[in-house]
């Protein structure tokens, strides 16, 4: 697969090459992401003008956009400067005024002689009881009228860009469409009715009514297709040569597993037990697994997790858990060390902390195989880490690994097993679209023992009541956390910010009684301070967001979260989800500053409703759009031109499932269909994909 096919050549040109394109134009397009005649044809026009001939403006609504055809009149030029030029016209039933400002008037005489007939285009207003029309966008004599489409379509445009230059650009882009070999599965094309590649291009850039101008017409949903079957088909690529990638077949015999239930308080949810089962069958094949867990808040995937690392022991391996902080390392260990006891299993942990001989003692015990699990961070990648057999790692994902990085951890056990975790909540679409490459199992019910979590909205003014509130609960022996506003401008705001409240709340409540942690703490003061308040020596804990993932403190009861009309929805919910972990009855206070806006109502509304984080997610998706939502630049989510995750993710569905199709009946795309998919990867720029089509 050596370079670009050369069928595509004509898209991937200069810009300049293209009729009426000039080098100060080609500039301005580069704002709007057009670089090349393949972004012109894959940007479609966003809404269209209806330009259908009417008899007369006489009926027309103001506002709306009319073509008529008119009998020139007379010219008035302006009496004095800054008057517009007006031209008198009528039409089968009125008389109205054409309006031109900073005009000139010869050329307007040219255009409109007097006596003339012509045919004009434009938003008809009312003015002073008179009808007119201000600088028109069309005026053309009757018989070459038709160049005026019944429908023009609308084009995403950038200062200095004018529709007509915008609408030209993309028509010479389109003049060289090249004729290519289909990539779709014929059936399914038959099936939708979608239109040949090249045909829904010209359709959806020539639409003939709004109906043409919706995401479901044929011809946009073909297009939409392509992007995000070429968006799969490079996660099926990426899945499919992990999978080549030797793999072992690890069998447990489920006595470790056994100890482990026995030892618990409480019977695993129905979804864990879904879950567990589903990890082990994969382990036991032997192609390498690649698995998401997805849990809500509190769900209880640290189970899951320990008894997919006790299979890899069981069959006679090592398996490894890494995690994003230190503060989480260690508070895994504390959470698996009592389980791993009850199993007889060794379990250790190794961070950056770890140096000199301890460290060298940790890492012989695990090159010697008497380490069977290891905690630890992102230190566990260090060169000198070896394991005697490393059958499965485990991903805390909550730093939001992209593909490569997963590629990276998979290189690092030979055929090694991976299971990436994850605590947020992902809608469907935006999973298929992020972790397309691997399986899912999905925890979607809360473990016995956790209890529900009361969500209050309080206006910002009721701060004293709040403090009130805390005090009581202090002096009953209960915990908190104060999270401070998100202030966008920079980490200094958001530091002053989160002083200010300290020093206040420690006024309010007691010298000792308060800690405070932030972003711009050294890692062991932000570890200090959140060990105080675990063992509670402190009461309230001051903190910007560090504390979203993950920090269990079972006492801790109390959430307040202050300007949480600021907050996104999915962090409102990881916020909260620190609370309510231990027996005591828990509640998040919302604290907001008047006046809201209605999406900041509706945010914090939903989170009064609800506690399950995947309908959070479906609604924090509606409102806020998929880049948004999990920040397009760190999380390698695609950017579609066409698709809307939104919106089409039965569409993204579908091309996942015909990608894998796809591949597994032609691993090399040697096929017709496979060479057409390849040129389909070339032309959505997918080079990741390209580089792991198997050569040969």
């Amino acid at each position: 697969m050596s370079g670009r096919p050369d069928i595509l050549f004509p898209l991937f040109g200069e810009l300049t090459g293209l009729e009426g394109v000039g080098p100060k134009t080609a500039k301005l397009l580069a704002q709007l992401d057009i670089e090349k005649p393949r972004d012109l044809i894959f940007t479609l026009p966003h809404s269209g003008v209806d330009r259908r001939r009417r008899a007369s403006l006489r009926q027309v609504p103001p506002g709306e956009v009319a073509t008529v055809e008119i009998e020139v009149l007379r010219h008035e030029p302006p009496r004095s400067r800054g008057r517009p030029w007006r031209v008198q016209v009528q039409d089968a039933e009125t008389a109205f005024t054409l309006v031109f400002f900073h005009a000139r008037g010869e050329a307007l005489r040219r255009i409109l002689p007097e006596g003339a007939r012509r045919v004009i285009s434009g938003k008809v207003e009312h003015f002073d009881g008179m009808i007119q029309i201000a600088h028109p966008d069309h005026m053309l004599p009757p018989d070459q009228a038709e160049a005026i489409p019944d429908f023009e379509p609308v084009y995403p445009l950038t200062g200095g860009v004018s529709l007509r230059q915008m609408t030209r650009a993309v028509q010479a882009a389109l003049d060289r469409l090249p004729d290519l070999p289909e990539w779709i599965d014929p059936a399914l094309r038959a099936r939708e009715g979608w239109p040949v590649w090249a045909a829904a291009l010209r359709t959806a850039h020539a639409p003939l009514g709004p109906r043409e101008l919706a995401a479901t017409s044929p011809a946009r949903q073909r297009l939409a297709y392509d992007e995000l079957f070429a968006h799969q088909l490079t996660l099926a690529l990426a899945r499919a040569s992990v999978r080549r990638g030797k793999g072992r077949a690890s069998l447990g015999d489920g006595r470790l597993r056994a100890r482990v239930l026995a030892a618990l308080p409480y019977a695993p949810t129905a979804a864990q037990t879904r879950a567990i089962d589903e990890i082990a069958a994969d382990m036991g094949q032997p192609t390498r697994m690649t698995r998401l867990l997805q849990g809500d808040v509190g769900a209880g995937k640290t189970l899951v997790a320990l008894m997919a690392l006790l299979v890899a022991v069981e069959a006679g391996g090592q398996g490894v858990m890494m995690a994003p902080t230190e503060i989480l390392a260690r508070q895994h260990l504390a959470n698996l060390r009592p389980l791993a006891e009850a199993a007889g299993v060794v379990l250790e942990i190794l961070t950056g902390r770890d140096k000199g001989t301890e460290r060298r003692a940790k890492l012989a015990a695990l090159a010697a195989g008497d380490i069977q699990i290891l905690v630890g961070t992102h230190a566990l990648f260090q060169k000198d880490v070896e394991f005697q057999d490393l059958r499965l790692a485990i991903v805390d994902e909550q730093h939001r690994f992209g593909v490569t990085q997963r590629m990276e951890l998979a290189a690092k056990g030979q055929g090694a097993d991976v299971l990436v975790m994850t605590a947020t909540p992902i809608p469907r679409s935006l999973a298929l679209a992020s972790y397309g490459d691997m399986d899912v199992s999905v925890l979607d019910e809360k473990p016995p023992g956790r209890t529900p979590v009361k969500t209050a909205l309080i206006s910002a003014g009721r701060i004293d009541e709040v403090v009130d509130h805390l005090r009581r609960a202090i002096a009953e022996g209960r915990q908190a956390y104060w999270v401070c506003p998100l202030v966008e401008e920079s980490e200094a705001v958001d530091l002053t910010a989160a002083e200010d409240r300290f020093t206040r709340l420690r006024a309010a409540l007691g010298e000792g009684r308060v800690g405070l942690v932030h972003g711009q703490m050294p890692a062991p003061d932000k570890d200090a301070a959140m060990a105080r308040f675990q063992a509670g020596e402190t009461a309230v804990l001051v903190a910007t967001t560090v504390i979203e993932v993950g920090v269990d403190v079972p006492n801790a009861s109390i959430m307040v979260i202050e300007r949480a009309e600021g907050f996104g929805l999915a962090q409102l919910h990881q916020l909260r989800g620190r609370v309510g972990r231990g027996a005591a009855a828990s509640t998040c206070l919302l604290m907001y500053q008047p006046p809201l806006t209605e999406a900041g109502r509706r945010r914090l509304e939903i989170l009064r409703e609800t506690e399950d984080g995947f309908r959070i997610a479906e609604e924090d998706l509606a409102m806020r759009g998929a880049g948004d939502l999990i920040g397009t630049a760190q999380s390698g989510l695609p950017r579609f031109r066409i698709a809307d995750l939104e919106r089409q993710s039965a569409l993204m569905a579908l091309a996942q499932s015909d990608a894998r199709k796809l591949l597994a009946d032609d691993p090399g795309l040697e096929s017709g269909r496979g060479q057409a998919a390849r040129v389909l990867l070339w032309l959505m720029e997918q080079d990741r994909a390209i580089r792991l089509i198997k050569v040969g």
